[in-house]
């Protein structure tokens, strides 16, 4: 043994004896004490005659076992009336037989756990696994419609499989079953359940799983209230539905699966569904169909009734000759409004005319006046712009003349001017 109270390293040169590792091993399990143990008693053996007990102590969530020994008196005074099944606190002492390598417990005081003790550790497990969210509504799942096979975790030739099977059947004649049969009850429930729940989780033909049991005593439902196998059921990846007891039996498996039935039956029937009923559903919505198709198509032809009945569509060429009357009627608008204005142009145009010919210097000319004008083509318009002998020409109405200034005489208005 080490100093820190531990065994002792050796080197591969020098090799222990078993007997002496046993022996170490038997010293530092002496060294324990006494201690508290809960279990599950899976075997008890009175020898007739003798004062010593035997007790085979099983760990309810896992597959594990220990041999406990007891006196008589010390059974006797504390659970005279144990059986198998029973759950038990004992005051026990480890002890290792160096001789066979093996581990027990001597106990010298055990309690029975009573009912109240019992349901008291339930709730007070329930309130864990509550704040852990193992019942959280949210992360429940539902189940597939028509599952096409279903794992089924149940008794062997249970009245629960039975009820299972036949009303699941009887209300969908194809769906198949994968049936792990287990303990339901006693000390090697749990771990085969929880066994069971892995193999069909691991199948990936299965879309749900259902673990039924019919009715019993709380103690008889004890496995399905075990911490190990509620925590299997939260971390399992397909749907899992709980089917156990009555519809009062309340174990902590029908809080943490997703689906919770009252009773086997009722299990059947929330995993599949009814095909009379669905056959019935079925032609419901068939003939709600063929009502709502038949009222569209209806409703739509009576549309087009009423649109082949207006006038545009009875008689299309009504707004065509419409357009054309109204073109007509523009035209001849627009026909009448030109020959006015070319009317009023043309007489503003003669007027013109007359105006410009009477200031013409032309038509001045025909009235027998003249226009003289110099050499250099200036117009000469009084005496003395000329001088005698200064060449002109003269503009009459029918040609020009050429002529020379021989004298000149300004008018007697001009002279007084």
């Amino acid at each position: 043994m080490s100093s820190d109270g531990g065994v002792a390293r050796s080197t591969p040169e020098e090799p222990w004896p078993v007997r002496v590792v046993s022996q170490k091993i038997s010293a530092w399990i002496a060294r324990l004490g006494w201690v508290w143990v809960d279990g599950q008693v899976a075997q008890v053996s009175r020898r007739p005659g003798a004062s010593t007990v035997f007790l085979t102590l099983r760990d309810p969530s896992a597959d594990l076992s220990l041999t406990v020994t007891t006196n008589r008196d010390v059974l006797d005074s504390g659970a005279p009336q144990l059986r198998e099944g029973a759950r038990v606190v004992l005051h026990a002492k480890p002890d290792f037989y160096a001789a066979r390598g093996t581990l027990s417990l001597r106990a010298d005081e055990i309690r029975q756990v009573g009912l109240g003790e019992l349901l008291a550790r339930l709730e007070k497990l329930k309130k864990l696994l509550a704040a852990e969210g193992l019942f959280d509504p949210r992360r429940k799942r539902r189940p597939p419609f028509l599952p096409h096979r279903i794992g089924l975790i149940t008794g062997r030739a249970s009245a629960a499989e039975r009820d299972v099977r036949t009303n699941a059947h009887r209300r969908w004649p194809a769906v198949a079953f994968r049936t792990v049969n287990v303990a339901v009850q006693g000390p090697s429930a749990v771990p085969q359940i929880v066994d069971a729940l892995r193999v069909l989780d691991a199948d990936p033909t299965i879309e749900v799983i259902v673990i039924a049991r019919g009715g019993g005593s709380i103690e008889d439902l004890l496995p399905f209230s075990d911490e190990a196998l509620c925590r299997a059921v939260f971390a399992a990846r397909t749907p899992v539905v709980s089917a156990i007891g009555h519809e009062t039996d309340a174990p902590l498996l029908d809080y943490v699966a997703d689906i919770r039935a009252s009773t086997p039956t009722d299990a059947a029937k929330r995993v599949v569904p009814d095909l009379t009923e669905e056959v019935r559903l079925i032609g419901q919505a068939r003939s709600r169909l063929e009502r709502a198709v038949r009222n569209l198509v209806d409703r739509e032809a009576h549309r087009l009734e009423l649109l082949r009945s207006r006038p545009v569509l009875a008689r299309p060429a009504v707004m065509i000759e419409q357009r054309a009357t109204d073109v007509s009627g523009l035209r001849h608008r627009a026909d009448r409004c030109l020959a006015h204005r070319l009317t009023a142009a043309e007489d503003d145009l003669r007027h013109t005319r007359a105006r410009l010919r009477a200031l013409s210097p032309a038509a001045t000319l025909d009235r027998g006046y003249a226009i003289v004008r110099r050499a250099d083509g200036t117009v000469v318009r009084t005496v003395s712009e000329v001088a005698v002998g200064d060449p002109v020409r003269v503009r009459l109405a029918d040609g020009e003349l050429a002529a020379t200034i021989d004298a000149g005489e300004q008018h007697p208005e001009a002279q007084r001017r």
